[in-house]
């Protein structure tokens, strides 16, 4: 019979599934598979092996086809595809990039920029009958997507294009399946025709013969081992003079006729570029919910084992105590939980909006440019996130904490490089704060680099407010309550809500003032440059702002009152840690009083040991099951037992 502390981690499960709950329960049944886990005794040749026939055994739950059409074999289901893969987190994250790169990727790019023509490769990618690749990243041009150097060239003689790398900095690098298994790349290059470059465009090329050779022109090569990810073949591409039929242009945005005449419907080069670059969000949603599915292993691993294991005894008693009864334990896991709890409302909330958008349901060109925001300030919150828990955890579990067949350490070599792939961290960072400084009228958006300098200062105090609907929000929490309105009373949602709000309000309008004052005395790249700092913080108090309310709006929906009362908590203690972490500057801006910032530490305080009886009921509420732990040290059973970690 189930204790009262398991119905409310059930009920918390419950809300953290989110929209897709019945993919996430029906994926932890297939994945309590030994066989899906991997090998860290492996080499990573070994290891690659294993991968590939992980990911046939996946392909058979029938995840694939929820990321793609019915006139391809598909289901029309983006937003479990995304929920379904991201659970691949909790058993090995080479699995999840493996198989997030052949169909998020490969398949992703084929189907979203692709037409009719393209439909046999989905056929054939989805039950991996042919194996991709996606060619985006060069050596001289990551982030910089606009300026990559490799060309496709149309010769209308034979109706081919002629994909080249002209120079070494072209070179395609730290591409997920380049190094041995695919045999087709989604290429993206600028595309040349009449003498004209058109711009970044994306074309199947194949690169590799069914006995897994190059092809004549393509030169490909491993890029070995890595910090983690063993099982993922990460290698190099090079192109010399090699021709593709035109047809292998994915042509959803554009089209070169048989004569070499180029047409869009989209006339606006950067709105074309931007638009082609949009379709492919799902893979950023896919890899901050990984990240984010990888803390919440880790965070578990870590409470449970703060739950068991002894240090020191107690002078009262005598008797040893447990890790999790020590302050500085609880305060250094407790509040991490809690941020994981709010960004799994966030990402429900966000593949949410993504499967309304690509659906259909949604069809307005501005919901396409709010989730691209949302979905890149969210994977940066979400990998920052898990670099910082796992490292946590890691430490939380001393000499334990180190060994391999406690997975912390697999965890953080795994999931270090998701900062850095599908867009930079401080790139992101950048872009939400840019988007930011440009979002409040449809003028802007294609202003050039002085042109949103000079709007960017122009703003009033209360645009982010105004604009973003977190005034109505703020007002509907005081209309809820039957309270005076008390500014230091910060248990109080709105009070909270209203801090994160100032900040974001505050750091938006000082970086337009920045950019104006330096834009008088230099160039905009000087301006910008001067400002980066301020403009990052931005962006960041942006992010934050939107997990609070993604928070806040998941609580709302859990009906057990025990459950949200508990999850109240939570969210207190998410708000009062994001703050101790910024009361500097809520200080130094006069937004917070000497004794307001002490408040707050003993809030955190308070609030971790309210929680401290209830740690295992959340992480039992962050969803992932014992038996997909596969940490030695939980197994008390044996004589292996936890000891001493000094």
């Amino acid at each position: 019979m189930a204790t009262g502390d398991d119905r409310i981690a059930d009920e918390l499960r419950a809300a953290l599934d989110g929209p897709w709950r019945a993919v996430r329960e029906k994926a932890r049944a297939h994945l309590d598979d030994e066989r899906l886990f991997g090998d860290p005794y492996l080499d990573y040749k070994a290891a690659r092996e294993r991968v590939l026939e992980q990911m046939h055994l996946v392909s058979s739950f029938g995840w694939a086809e929820m990321g793609f059409r019915r006139e391809e074999g598909g289901t029309l289901d983006p937003g479990g595809a995304v929920t379904a893969l991201e659970m691949l987190a909790y058993t090995d994250l080479s699995l999840w990039v493996k198989c997030g790169v052949q169909w998020g990727l490969f398949g992703g790019a084929v189907e979203n920029l692709g037409t009719e023509r393209h439909r046999d490769y989905v056929r054939k990618l989805m039950p991996l009958e042919l194996l991709g690749c996606f060619a985006m990243t060069e050596t001289g041009h990551g982030s910089d997507v606009a300026n990559l150097e490799t060309t496709a060239t149309y010769d209308p003689a034979t109706q081919e294009f002629v994909v080249h790398s002209p120079t070494a900095s072209a070179r395609k690098d730290y591409i997920g399946g380049a190094a041995e298994h695919a045999r087709m790349a989604a290429v993206f290059a600028q595309l040349v025709t009449g003498g004209k470059s058109e711009g970044v465009h994306c074309f199947l090329v194949p690169i590799r013969d069914e006995q897994g050779g190059d092809l004549p022109g393509v030169t490909t090569s491993d890029c070995g081992l890595k910090g983690g990810l063993p099982g993922v073949d990460n290698g190099r591409i090079m192109f010399d003079q090699v021709r593709i039929p035109r047809e292998n242009l994915l042509n959803r945005y554009a089209d070169v006729e048989p004569d070499g005449t180029y047409s869009s419907e989209i006339e606006n080069p950067s709105r074309r570029f931007f638009t082609t670059l949009g379709t492919l969000v799902r893979g950023r949603v896919s890899v901050g919910g990984a990240a984010a599915a990888a803390a919440r292993v880790a965070l578990t691993i870590a409470v449970r084992y703060a739950e068991q294991r002894r240090q020191f005894a107690d002078p009262d008693t005598g008797e040893e105590t447990v890790l999790m009864d020590y302050r500085s334990h609880q305060r250094r896991l407790l509040p991490l939980v809690a941020r994981a709890y709010a960004l799994q409302f966030a990402q429900n909330d966000l593949v949410l909006r993504m499967h309304l958008v690509q659906t259909g349901q949604h069809v307005d060109p501005s919901a396409q440019r709010a989730l691209e925001k949302r979905a890149a300030g969210f994977k940066v919150a979400q990998t920052r996130h898990a670099t910082r828990a796992i490292q946590e955890c890691r430490e939380a579990c001393g000499g334990a904490g180190y060994l391999t067949e406690n997975r912390l350490v697999t965890l953080k070599a795994d999931s270090d490089v998701f900062t850095t792939f599908e867009g930079d961290n401080l790139v992101l960072t950048q872009l939400v704060a840019k988007d930011l400084l440009t979002a409040y009228s449809n003028e802007v958006r294609d202003l050039d680099a002085m042109g949103w300098v000079r709007f960017a200062a122009t703003m009033t105090r209360d645009a982010v407010r105004e604009t973003s609907g977190v005034r109505q929000l703020i007002q509907r929490l005081r209309d809820r309550s039957d309270e005076s309105v008390d500014d230091s009373d910060l248990a109080r949602r709105d009070v909270q809500l209203q801090l994160f709000a100032d900040r974001e309000d505050y750091l938006v309008r000082t970086a337009g003032h920045r950019l104006r004052a330096r834009a008088k005395e230099t160039g905009p790249f000087e301006a910008f440059n001067n400002a980066q700092d301020h403009i990052l913080a931005a962006g960041t108090a942006h992010i934050d702002r939107l997990v609070l309310e993604a928070f806040i709006e998941g609580i709302a929906n859990i009906e057990d009152p025990e459950a949200r009362e508990l999850a109240d908590s939570v969210c207190d203690l998410f708000v009062y840690s994001t703050i101790e972490e910024n009361q500097a500057w809520y200080i130094m801006h006069r937004f917070m009083s000497v004794e307001r910032a002490k408040n707050v530490r003993r809030g955190v305080n308070e609030l971790v040991d309210r929680l401290r009886p209830h740690a295992s009921t959340l992480v039992g509420g962050l969803g992932v099951p014992d038996n997909l732990l596969h940490a030695a040290m939980l197994d008390t059973t044996g004589k292996d037992a936890p000891v001493s970690a000094e």
